[in-house]
């Protein structure tokens, strides 16, 4: 019997990113609010006959967003910070997104153990929320009348807003008025025709949530009781010891991610109720890998033991993977033909649901077949990883013997995270160099003038340690894996960051080596031009892994050590070149945190490690830094320290300081550049904002340990509020330097 079809939601900006430039055409003023509305229905349009035509059975509708789903959702449900409440419309929507002068933003942070960033809801103790749901009820309709019946509409559920908000008041309060305005909101959908609902609720799949049975009970109690069916989706990792009384809320249906954690261990040994259709996630919605027959077929078979009341979907979300692999005709075929992205994952969820899909799994495992053979192992990066030792670990000097023979600076040292503004000239460059229409001579001569300007500057505006820009950067990890073997790159394969960021993260493939110095040219060019000292900037093993598309057939802890042996031979060659300080960034070292805490220590035993040789073969005299983002970490801040970085640069101004305070708690003793103004931000902060962010700084931790940055890099950024912004950052640094006790 073919077995019904759904889909969690599609990938949102547009196949040619055409949100992304609607975006930046508003904020540029260059076109209207009616403009950027119609690109963003166009492309739901466009989604919902993708999947129409690809023959899913119930398609997800009103994952439409401008920027956030969960700033959506926020907004619509009227939790709206005071600071806001003079706004309206869209200039309140992305003033909280995007903050405005005199008004911060929103805090970002992942989403759960992902690359999506999503703006943190502020929930005062005595907000009143006042719903309007207005823009999701239109897109019902319009979905309605292209989809009829299959659309089903996402809702983010009450539970895990507010668990992944910042609340001063106590959380079944806080539920309790919430849950009218959802009931109000189903009745609404009911009004229209809409007959089953789904229900996000992610935060199950967490260990340790506070009072999380008692409070899913009585909102799912609650809004059953509306009379339509409910389908509560879960995804991103198992229901651990949340599965047995989850599986008897009061829903028609509950979908599971069987791609990772142990769901099928759960549902064999505890069963599954026989009142309740088992949403079946196989289908892998955050990696671009084909289905591997073997596997699917074991695991649907296991299922069927327990239930057969089943539907088929994508794991999660399609918003994590690129649009259509066909449009990638430039990658070797035997790569191309396992990959899969969105377009493609809706044609496996479709297979796997026809009643013999045995002759496209034979094709399918041909293709496996194929790619093993065009992507054999490595024997040199094995050798050299089975030779490891303990000390290739190890600095030669622990921090606070080596910090001596380190560059004296003076107290408050000033610097940037890396990058700078990526104008459209510098990616007309590019441009110019993939068509052949300048040689990759002329290229790194203009690259070499904008490193100029760069240094120029930052010798202008009085920065103490400087970096050459990052102008022949298109990404901080696809850069690195252009340089790398065992990684490939796509031509059209963008998915969302955040906002209007959209990445193109790398394949990896096969064994990682390195073959040549990679940031060495362009770190000469810039140290040449001043007397200053310049930074190596590298990415992280870590991130880089976290950030791409890795082999899911291979250990992720051995492909990251694979390319912390590529960095660490590249550290060696900056340090040959000059470098006195070298920065490896790890943002995402947290995001790839396991949701599951009992999991952590495997995790991060190997992701530290892995930093560990990349940086360890530094000389005692060569300063490492390194930077983290956009993330919580004050649970894992002694594994930081285990880092064993000179320098922990973070983001802190959109956090409240509470990054900072999380680290100064733990009392951390390496030191730590306190990002005192938010870059993701379109606003020059004042002198005396940034030096009441560094009075924060002085006030929780020891002057010498404390260095003065933005909290992020400066790539989206344009250069009319970088100069001011390191204008004034400069500044403050220099009162605190002349009053350190007055400031």
């Amino acid at each position: 019997m073919t077995i019904q079809t759904m889909t969690l939601g599609y990938a949102r900006m547009g196949k040619r990113r055409e949100l992304k430039k609607a975006l930046e055409a508003f904020w540029n003023d260059a076109s209207d609010a009616e403009s950027l509305l119609k690109t963003s229905r166009d492309i739901d349009v466009e989604n919902w006959k993708t999947q129409l035509d690809g023959g899913i059975d119930c398609i997800g509708v009103g994952d439409r967003t401008l920027y956030d789903s969960v700033l959506d959702w926020t907004v619509r449900l009227g939790l709206i910070p005071p600071r806001f409440r003079g706004l309206q419309g869209l200039e309140l929507y992305f003033a909280m997104a995007r903050g405005q002068t005199g008004i911060p933003a929103l805090e970002m942070t992942k989403w759960f153990d992902t690359n999506y960033h999503y703006l943190v809801p502020e929930i005062k103790a005595d907000a009143e929320p006042q719903a309007n749901f207005s823009d999701f009820l239109e897109i019902v309709r319009q979905s309605r009348s292209l989809l009829g019946e299959r659309a089903v509409p996402i809702v983010l559920s009450p539970v895990t807003l507010l668990h992944l908000s910042r609340r001063k008041g106590k959380f079944e309060d806080d539920l309790a008025k919430l849950l009218p305005l959802y009931v109000d909101l189903l009745e609404q959908l009911k009004d229209l025709g809409i007959t089953q609902v789904q229900l996000h609720d992610p935060i199950g799949v967490k260990s340790g949530v506070p009072d999380l049975q008692t409070a899913m009970t009585e909102t799912y109690s609650r809004l059953t009781e509306v009379g339509l069916r409910i389908h509560l989706v879960s995804y991103f990792d198992d229901l651990g010891e949340n599965y047995g009384w989850v599986t008897q809320l009061p829903v028609a249906a509950i979908g599971l991610d069987f791609t990772r954690g142990r769901n099928l261990e759960l549902l064999q040994t505890q069963g599954f109720p026989a009142d309740k259709q088992l949403g079946v996630g196989m289908v892998d919605a955050r990696n671009v890998w084909k289905i591997r027959p073997s596997s699917v077929r074991a695991t649907l078979e296991a299922i069927r033991t327990v239930t057969t009341n089943i539907y088929l979907h994508p794991s999660a979300s399609l918003q994590f993977v690129p649009h259509d692999a066909t449009q990638e005709t430039k990658l070797p075929e035997p790569l191309r033909q396992v990959l899969s992205f969105a377009r493609q994952k809706l044609e496996e969820v479709v297979l796997l649901s026809a009643d013999d899909p045995e002759t496209a799994l034979a094709q399918i495992q041909r293709q496996w077949q194929a790619f093993e053979q065009f992507a054999p192992a490595t024997p040199r990066v094995h050798e050299r990883l089975r030779d490891l030792t303990v000390s290739d670990l190890e600095r030669s000097l622990p921090y606070q013997q080596r910090r001596s023979h380190q560059p004296q600076l003076p107290a408050f040292p000033t610097t940037t995270i890396g990058s700078f503004p990526q104008t459209p000239e510098v990616r007309k460059l590019r441009l110019q160099l993939k068509r052949g229409e300048i040689t990759q001579s002329e290229y790194e001569q203009r690259i070499d003038a904008e490193i100029a300007q760069c240094i120029e500057l930052q010798e202008q505006v009085g920065l103490d340690v400087l970096v050459h820009g990052e102008f022949e950067r298109t990404d901080m990890v696809e850069f690195f894996g252009q340089k790398l073997s065992g990684f490939a790159f796509t031509q059209h394969g963008w998915v969302q960051s955040y906002g209007s960021r959209c990445v193109r993260p790398p394949i990896i493939y096969g064994d990682i080596t390195r073959t040549e110095p990679m940031t060495v040219r362009e770190f000469e060019v810039a140290r040449s031009l001043t007397s200053k000292i310049v930074k190596g900037m590298l990415t992280g093993p870590v991130t880089m892994l976290n950030w791409s598309f890795p082999r899911t057939d291979i250990p992720r802890r051995e492909q990251a050590m694979q390319i912390a042996l590529a960095l660490r031979d590249e550290v060696a060659d900056l340090e040959a070149a000059g470098a006195q300080i070298i920065q490896i960034d790890e943002p995402a070292l947290r995001e790839g945190l396991p949701l599951k805490s009992e999991r952590w220590n495997e995790y991060l035993s190997w992701a530290v490690d892995a930093f560990r040789l990349a940086a360890a073969i530094a000389k005692p005299e060569t300063q490492i830094h390194t930077h983290m983002c956009y993330c919580e970490f004050g649970d894992i801040i002694h594994q930081i320290e285990r880092l064993d970085a000179d320098v922990l640069s973070i983001e802190n101004s959109r956090s409240n300081n509470e990054t900072l305070f999380e680290i100064t708690g733990a009392g951390y003793k390496h030191q730590v550049g306190n990002g005192i103004y938010d870059v993701h931000a379109p606003i020059v902060p004042s002198v005396e904002q940034m030096v009441q962010q560094l009075q924060t700084g002085v006030a929780n931790l020891p002057t010498e340990q404390i260095w003065v940055n933005p909290d992020c890099g400066l790539k989206t950024r344009r250069w009319q509020e970088v100069i001011p912004a390191l204008k004034n950052m400069v500044e403050a640094a220099k009162i605190l330097r002349e009053k350190p006790d007055e400031s």
